[in-house]
């Protein structure tokens, strides 16, 4: 499989979480018993393919970062005091206005990938770029490598910042992906686009973070 197929994948596998109509008798990936929803999502470590889980086999994963699958975090954060200037943001040299940042967790390299008509695109981050970001943002320091983002959105008068399972920025971009058309998107898109973010403000109301 290639890479940009495998990430396709995990972005479509991604929107599972924000369907308003999920498959009915939806099972555990790993053991096949039934879940509830609101359940917990796990990633396998290697192919980055996202997997559901009944409670006990998340747990089981929970505490074991060097397992094959890695537990996902379930609550976004809205990073109500996250600081970045205009022109901190020019120097990420980031194309468009929206954009998730990860750890990898092989070399514990920044990651930038924004969304688009082709899924998620991953973009050139310069760590001189990069570094006074997190001198200023003390969270980015605790970035927990491969399953949390730092999702921005700047679109128009936006400027949001969240701490978000990654699923949500894979979601995001095969939300983008699915739906665009034409060279500007369209307006079915767009509108999609802010569904998302309303549903990302209500996921974390009373879930901020300095």
């Amino acid at each position: 499989m290639t890479t940009a197929s495998s990430t396709s994948r995990t972005a479509f596998a991604a929107l599972r979480r924000f369907a308003e109509v999920r498959p009915a008798g939806e099972r555990c990936d790993l053991c096949a018993k039934p879940v509830a929803p609101g359940h917990r999502h796990l990633m396998e470590a290697v192919t980055r393919r996202f997997v559901c889980a009944c409670d006990p086999c998340a747990l089981l994963f929970a505490e074991q970062p060097t397992a094959r699958y890695r537990a996902l975090p379930r609550t976004p954060l809205r990073l109500d005091h996250f600081r970045m200037t205009e022109a901190q943001w020019t120097a990420l040299g980031i194309p468009i206005n929206m954009v998730f940042f990860t750890k990898d967790g092989h070399d514990g390299r920044v990651i930038a990938q924004f969304p688009g008509p082709a899924g998620a695109t991953e973009a050139f981050l310069d760590p001189e770029a990069w570094n006074p970001l997190v001198e200023a943002n003390p969270i980015l320091h605790r970035l927990r490598h491969d399953v949390e983002a730092i999702l921005v959105n700047r679109v128009g008068a936006s400027r949001d910042y969240y701490l978000v399972p990654i699923d949500f920025g894979f979601g995001l971009a095969g939300l983008i992906r699915l739906h665009w058309r034409g060279l500007e998107g369209g307006a079915e898109v767009w509108a999609e686009i802010g569904r998302f973010f309303d549903r990302l403000r209500s996921m974390s109301a009373g879930a901020t973070h300095a």
